[in-house]
């Protein structure tokens, strides 16, 4: 590289890079609410007002978000994987693209949050708040769900398997041809959930409230049922070898022995 050329291009960097140094001062001193490509990795920001903030592709890596305010702030592509944001408000925060996975969401709100296509793998959501929210193509593989509110969430096209929803509430939620195996609904709200075709080999569903659920074509296949109220549910098609359907309440009403 000629010299001349060489030297332009290491100032452009340079520049650049003092650039975003000042955006991240900025920001954190409040006196801006952007802070795009920012790297904010490992930060202790605990507790602080970010509401409607511009945080697209930041880097938030292992940042300690807890308790934090990010109400409508835009989380495009921002990386926030490992981040802690136990108890932050994260309602109608755009987050398509975003990485949290094995963040701690313990009893984050999410209403109306939209997620689409977001990586949650190992993520901890246990007791969240997500009514509403934007759920399509997401990447949930063994996330922990235990207690979180999804009523009225999409889930279009998202990955379940592995994950646990011990608890969580379903009720009326489409579930639609989704890959489910492996996943723990165990003493869950499913009641006239859509599971038309999904895939729930060896899931866990004791317990589950199933009331009036559709069932046709699922695959059930090694599944454990027992317990669970099916009454209403329909269960055409559907492949159950395997399944275990001890004391369930059947779609006659009529209890499995």
């Amino acid at each position: 590289m000629p010299v001349r050329l060489w030297w332009v291009v290491l100032t452009g960097a340079l520049a650049t890079s003092a650039a975003l140094a000042a955006d991240v001062d900025a920001f954190l001193s409040g006196t801006s609410k952007a802070c795009v490509q920012c790297d904010l990795s490992g930060r202790d920001l605990r507790a602080r007002d970010f509401g409607r903030a511009k945080l697209d592709q930041a880097n938030l890596k292992n940042a300690n978000l807890a308790e934090a305010i990010l109400f409508r702030a835009t989380l495009t592509r921002a990386d926030l994987s490992g981040a802690t944001l136990t108890g932050a408000n994260l309602n109608v925060v755009d987050a398509k693209w975003v990485n949290l996975a094995n963040a701690n969401l313990e009893g984050a709100l999410l209403f109306e949050a939209d997620l689409g296509s977001a990586n949650l793998a190992g993520a901890n959501l246990k007791s969240a708040k997500l009514g509403r929210a934007r759920l399509n193509q997401a990447n949930l593989t063994g996330a922990k769900l235990p207690g979180a509110d999804l009523r009225g969430a999409r889930l279009a096209g998202a990955k379940l398997s592995g994950a646990d929803l011990r608890a969580a509430m379903l009720n009326g939620q489409n579930l639609r041809e989704l890959d489910l195996r492996g996943a723990d609904f165990s003493m869950g709200d499913m009641v006239e959930a859509d599971l038309r075709g999904a895939d729930l080999r060896d899931a866990q569903l004791a317990g589950v409230d199933l009331f009036g659920a559709n069932l046709n074509s699922a695959d059930l296949r090694g599944a454990n049922l027992e317990g669970a109220n099916l009454t209403n549910a329909i269960l055409t098609d559907a492949r159950i070898e395997g399944a275990k359907f001890e004391a369930a309440i059947m779609p006659d009403g009529k209890r499995a022995e």
